[in-house]
């Protein structure tokens, strides 16, 4: 007999079918409640530079420049931008463009298939591995607007590459040279998190369990939709990870970064950048000295839109708790200790509910 955890609770319908149909509306399991719904709070749109994500040129730090000073003043930008923002974008990262402008075009490629030749890849809520259409198992809960893909890179042990995509053709081969530039991106960025939290270079790295880490890639294809002031193609919710790196569709605004209590900014992707935003497993780690911010997907009638989504995360077995080095009688643990795979089989089994997992794990008083 099959576990809950083997299957789906209803039958799942892909959303690319959904929009190809040409329904007029969408289907009731989509409509969000009038609270939840993109314009029921206060948006900025992406042009205003004043209430946007800080934008970060990482090219003194990791290309070999020999400006001290600006190689503090990039620090301090980051510093800042996880106190302030738990989100930023980076540019001249060390990742070819090319292989980047690749790696999208792949997947758009992908999603392009045939809906038979996609679902050979139909995942389960086991592991999510594989192409899917819902996040969360609670029977009659309301959906969000996307297909995706989710697939293993870290640790070895869970990589499969013939559960990737064998179309296109050139699909697994850039997905691993994709993977393997922005594994090490993410270490350096885990060295630069560690040193502004006061603690030594390899502080975070070893923490999420040095050269074992774990790390997955979540593909988001959002379709048009008839009714987008209704839906969203992902609900709000902050990352369970660590860090993640987003590769967005520069020619389609589509994230929103919650900013205050009911105020969203709409995300400019700049060109060839990633946007990187703090985990919640970051957040536990650092004391809530950064802290991983709610965010959610907004999608529109006229055009469909792609992003790949990077997560960098700890060792699933290891214990998590606050840093020693920043608890003190004045700033005590605020979380107790949890390993990543408790984490994340929390949250499997809710889907995306804002902040309140992360607030779930705070300690006692």
């Amino acid at each position: 007999m099959n576990s809950p955890q083997d299957c789906w609770p209803e039958p799942i319908t892909r959303v690319q079918s959904l929009s190809e149909s040409g329904l007029p509306c969408i289907p009731e399991r989509y409509v969000k409640p009038p609270s939840e719904r993109p314009w029921s709070t206060k948006m900025d749109g992406c042009d205003d530079p004043e209430d946007s994500i800080p934008l970060i040129d990482l090219g003194g730090l990791l290309l070999g420049g020999k400006d001290e000073d600006l190689k503090r003043l990039t620090m301090d930008q980051i510093s800042v931008a996880c106190r302030e923002w738990g989100f930023f974008q980076v540019v001249n990262h060390g990742v070819r463009p090319e292989l980047m402008t690749q790696a999208l075009e792949v997947w758009r490629q992908f999603f392009k298939l045939p809906v038979e030749e996609k679902q050979v890849y139909a995942n389960s809520p086991r592991t999510y591995e594989g192409y899917g259409s819902r996040l969360g198992i609670e029977k009659g809960a309301i959906l969000d607007w996307n297909d995706y893909f989710y697939l293993h890179y870290l640790p070895c042990s869970l990589k499969d590459p013939n559960k990737w995509p064998a179309l296109p053709a050139s699909c697994r081969e850039v997905i691993e040279e994709y993977s393997f530039e922005v594994v090490k991106l993410c270490g350096e960025l885990m060295k630069i998190l560690s040193v502004n939290l006061g603690l030594e270079e390899g502080y975070l790295q070893r923490a999420f369990g040095g050269e074992e880490i774990g790390a997955c890639m979540r593909v988001n294809f959002y379709p048009k939709c008839p009714q987008p002031d209704l839906t969203l193609g992902l609900s709000s919710h902050s990352d369970p990870g660590g860090m993640t790196l987003l590769l967005p569709d520069a020619s389609v605004p589509g994230l929103q970064v919650r900013r205050g209590e009911d105020h969203w900014v709409t995300i400019k992707p700049s060109p060839n950048a990633f946007i990187v935003n703090i985990g919640d497993q970051i957040q536990v780690l650092s004391n809530a000295e950064y802290k991983s911010v709610e965010h959610r997907v907004i999608v529109n009638s006229g055009a469909e839109r792609t992003s790949i989504a990077f997560f960098y995360n700890p060792r699933g077995d290891l214990v998590l708790e606050p840093a020693k080095e920043l608890v003190s009688e004045d700033r005590p643990a605020l979380y107790q200790p949890m390993t990543f795979n408790e984490y994340r089989t929390y949250i499997r089994r809710r889907g995306p509910r804002g902040k309140s997992q992360v607030e779930a794990l705070k300690s006692p008083r």
